[in-house]
């Protein structure tokens, strides 16, 4: 099918060679050319405004907006409202705050434009290599127009559609405040194991662990990936940035009432590593930088 991507970061330049190498038609656009160039080496026709991009498309047109949450998006929302035709879909497949996809919800459905709200899982490898997607949308026949391209990009049973529109980002919300509290869990494992009387080579342990036990899991085989270039990880600091996704989580769960401390902890873990560098810093640390792509802080 054919998809315009807006877009072309860390995660939707793979996300564009994803849908490619599925046989889908990719028009991609990005404010960056140099990005824009990049998508077109691999396949992708080319556009060099967001108005061009959408000439170039056949109605209905499906529009995958993969740009920063916050104003990026909702500006890249309001320009869609007015450009789109009635019955075009748009997909915005970021990190957005699910009360935001309510409004963009509003606003498209004004124009008789479908709207999912899809929280994307994986990191870049999964954009690269098959994602894991919670679609959110209120027109479950529209989805159907869209689910062969799900069907291509994401895991086996790595998509799920969700119901309503804001179902997917809330999804996509609880997922990462879960995140939070396993990494945090890993990174105070293997602090202990810093300050224990024993010499243990973490890489090992970390491999270990994710053979056969309880723990095993893709980010036990990050943390092995990252103590094999840094066996104590004194390259860099032990400061956990946050992108704010767990602080969402915390809020809406003391609005509903529902008692969450391992993620409240998890949170309030990460601010103090602004202020005190730590072992469980480093470790947490370098597990975003392994999935995410996200900064670390360097000695």
């Amino acid at each position: 099918m054919q998809i315009g991507l807006i877009g072309l970061g860390k995660m939707g330049i793979h996300l564009a060679q994803n849908m490619l190498r599925n046989k889908n038609d990719v028009v991609a656009f990005d404010l960056n050319q140099d990005a824009v160039k990049e998508a077109g080496s691999y396949g992708a026709q080319t556009a060099s405004s967001l108005d061009e991009m959408i000439e170039k498309m056949d109605a209905p047109r499906t529009v995958w907006v993969m740009v920063p949450a916050g104003k990026p998006t909702d500006a890249t929302i309001e320009a869609l409202a007015e450009k789109l035709d009635a019955d075009d879909i748009v997909i915005d497949g970021g990190n957005t705050f699910w009360k935001d996809s309510l409004k963009h919800n509003r606003l498209l459905t004004e124009k008789g434009i479908h709207f999912f709200d899809c929280g994307s899982s994986g990191g870049w490898r999964g954009a690269l290599e098959g994602g894991n997607f919670m679609i959110g949308g209120d027109d479950k026949d529209a989805f159907e127009r869209i689910r062969p391209l799900f069907e291509g990009i994401a895991q086996k049973d790595g998509y799920l559609y969700t119901g309503k529109a804001g179902s997917g980002h809330y999804l996509k919300m609880v997922h990462n405040g879960v995140e939070y509290g396993m990494m945090e869990s890993i990174g105070e494992g293997f602090e202990v194991l810093e300050a224990s009387d024993f010499d243990y080579d973490n890489a090992a342990v970390a491999k270990l662990w994710n053979n056969g036990s309880v723990i095993r899991s893709w980010l036990m085989e990050l943390a092995q990936a990252a103590f094999e270039k840094d066996p104590h990880l004194d390259q860099i600091k032990g400061r956990m940035h946050s992108s704010g996704e767990a602080h969402w989580t915390i809020v809406d769960a003391m609005e509903k009432g529902v008692p969450t401390p391992v993620i409240y902890e998890a949170l309030s873990a990460r601010f103090k590593s602004m202020q005190d560098d730590s072992f469980d810093g480093k470790v947490v640390s370098a597990l975003r930088n392994g999935f995410g792509g996200h900064a670390m802080d360097k000695n």
